[in-house]
């Protein structure tokens, strides 16, 4: 099996150490990653500039561009191979219900899935990062069951995995994206050159994390897989929409 590793933390990241030392010997490993930390990049490609991929002396390509530049590269013009399974991570912290609009790791898994690859976005829903291992043996079964029994079509997966010793997961379950409460105001202060300057405030907490979402299931100790799809066209909406406008059925 062929599998192409990215993130959105960078080349140099503990999680992506960890995720590559655990699929290695599933099959031929590739990782195209950012040369820097890239979290919150969504699903942004750079046409604005060339880009560079450069090897690391651990082996890993790294790219001065986005997670969505990284797959994008590494399947359109890198690998002499269509990739088996792209998967992304493990992120240090999570990314559930709103985050994924704006995760580059799930953005990462995202160009794959578009690209015609099944895909997995894998996070560790916590930024303290203590048991990295614990995500590392989640995917690993995950890639082992599609070796073994592949999908028919390319699926997109939004796993989160709660930070604690294996032993005490109690198991996968697959979730819908939670909803989150508006975010907190945008953080005002001075530059050292006297100007205002901004920073985005913190992510709202969880507005609508009731059982069957991914925040309940990784609460409560459960890894939360979440399938994802593209179209985001609100069907709900259409007939209203077109009422709005005039337009007969």
């Amino acid at each position: 099996m062929r599998i192409l590793l990215s993130n959105d933390d960078g080349y140099f990241a503990p999680g992506l150490a960890q995720l590559a030392s655990s699929l290695a010997d599933l099959g031929d490993i590739t990782v195209v990653a950012p040369e820097r930390n890239r979290s919150g990049a969504s699903n942004s490609l750079t046409l604005d500039r060339p880009l560079y991929l450069r090897r690391a002396p651990n082996g890993y390509m790294y790219v001065n561009g986005t997670p969505t530049d990284c797959v994008h590269l590494a399947v359109t013009g890198v690998l002499d191979h269509q990739p088996d399974m792209v998967v992304s991570g493990i992120n240090l912290g999570a990314n559930m219900g709103d985050d994924t609009i704006y995760s580059g790791t799930v953005a990462a898994a995202t160009e794959g899935y578009l690209l015609g690859v099944p895909s997995i976005a894998i996070s560790l829903a916590s930024f303290e990062g203590r048991h990295f291992e614990t995500a590392g043996r989640v995917v690993r079964e995950l890639a082992q069951r599609f070796r073994d029994m592949p999908f028919a079509e390319p699926i997109l997966l939004n796993v989160n995995v709660p930070d604690i010793p294996y032993e005490e997961l109690h198991g996968i379950q697959i979730t819908r994206l939670g909803r989150r409460h508006k975010a907190e105001p945008a953080v005002k202060s001075v530059s050292p050159r006297g100007e205002t300057v901004y920073w985005i405030g913190a992510a709202g907490p969880a507005a609508d994390a009731g059982e069957g979402t991914d925040f309940h299931a990784v609460e409560h100790g459960w890894v939360s897989a979440t399938p994802l799809q593209i179209d985001l066209t609100h069907a709900a909406q259409v007939s209203a929409v077109r009422n709005w406008l005039g337009q007969d059925q």
